[in-house]
């Protein structure tokens, strides 16, 4: 991961938990990764290592899980910050046309 990539990865985590309105603190910790704050939690957000077929590592209380996608991280983040967040899964599957 580059420098500027990790940046913007920083800057999204913060601007994320300021539109969630969830205290916390984002900054660098090397290597492309950035450490996240919050009240009860401190979360870890590294570069997966190359071959794999995912693009980060999460840690969250000595737990580490792949996120495939920014989106994958932002989500394992909020689950770990907000306890009031309601996660909630959509299923799209096709269905015959219904005759009118």
């Amino acid at each position: 991961m580059t420098a500027t990539a990790a940046d913007l990865l920083c800057e999204l985590v913060t601007q994320s938990l300021l539109a969630w309105r969830v205290s916390g603190e984002v900054r660098h910790a090397g290597g492309g990764a950035i450490l996240v704050s919050g009240e009860c939690r401190e979360i870890a957000v590294k570069p997966a290592p190359p071959g794999l077929p995912f693009r980060w590592l999460v840690t969250v209380d000595d737990r580490e899980r792949p996120a495939i996608s920014v989106v994958a991280v932002l989500r394992q983040v909020r689950e770990a910050l907000d306890p009031g967040y309601a996660m909630e899964r959509v299923r799209v599957a096709a269905f015959p046309l219904v005759p009118t």
